[in-house]
């Protein structure tokens, strides 16, 4: 059971009646029921702006050039970053699970979910030039992707035509996840969903279920170790 911990799923579809609607429904159900205090946030529905701009940043450091790492540092440690950023953040910050559920479009995650990647997954506040993968600020935290396809299952693979999901995903899973420290677990895809029909469905949704109940058993996705590659920061600057 996951008593007093929290998780924060974060959805991506414009339909309020989609699958992936489906898919988060049953994941606040079930996660409530192992005992998580859960906090969704569907983006579609909320109008979150997915662009980073000079507007995320309220008494810039610098009002004559956009250096967005360095402005998000000093956003975030003066406690002036725009409010849906700061309200987000918080959230991720808050979660002990963090649930990332979207269709795939173009071999990626729709652009609002993207956007709010680049607009909350604030410089400073969860990671650093040296607080990448072992080190980043969001160790101890667990994350899982969710994914919707039109294609069948046999599209993806090694060598199939869409190529091999593990790589389509590897972005996210490293790039965004492991990167800050998370303990990222393996996914789930829905595959087909448009052409399954109601049982075929009702199946996706029964196994999506069953993945979550397994949370505690899921094991862990391999993660390259900052500390493996001493000259990954270049000269002058090693990993502490």
């Amino acid at each position: 059971m996951a008593e007093g911990q929290r998780a924060l799923i974060v959805s991506a579809h414009p339909e309020p009646t989609s699958f992936q609607a489906a898919l988060r429904a049953a994941a606040v159900e079930e996660l409530a029921a192992q005992g998580f205090a859960v906090q969704v946030s569907d983006l579609c529905a909320m109008d979150f702006k997915a662009t980073l701009g000079p507007e995320d940043f309220n008494d810039p450091r610098d009002t004559t050039r956009l250096n967005v790492s360095l402005e998000q540092r000093h956003a975030w440690q003066q406690g002036t970053l725009a409010p849906d950023v700061a309200i987000e953040l918080d959230h991720l910050l808050a979660a002990d699970l963090l649930l990332l559920m979207f269709p795939l479009w173009w071999f990626g995650p729709p652009a609002i979910l993207k956007g709010w990647i680049d607009r909350v997954f604030v410089s400073g506040a969860v990671y650093g030039r040296t607080a990448v993968f072992e080190k980043g600020r969001l160790q101890g935290k667990r994350a899982l992707l969710a994914v919707s396809t039109g294609a069948p299952s046999q599209s993806y693979g090694p060598h199939a035509l869409n190529g091999d999901m593990n790589d389509i995903l590897m972005p996210l899973h490293r790039g965004v996840l492991g990167f800050t420290g998370m303990t990222v677990l393996p996914p789930y895809v829905a595959y087909h969903v448009p052409y399954v029909g109601p049982a075929g469905r009702a199946a996706l949704l029964s196994s999506w279920r069953h993945h979550l109940r397994a949370l505690e058993h899921l094991p862990a996705l391999p993660m390259p170790r900052l500390s493996d590659h001493p000259d990954a920061l270049g000269a002058g600057e090693r990993a502490h």
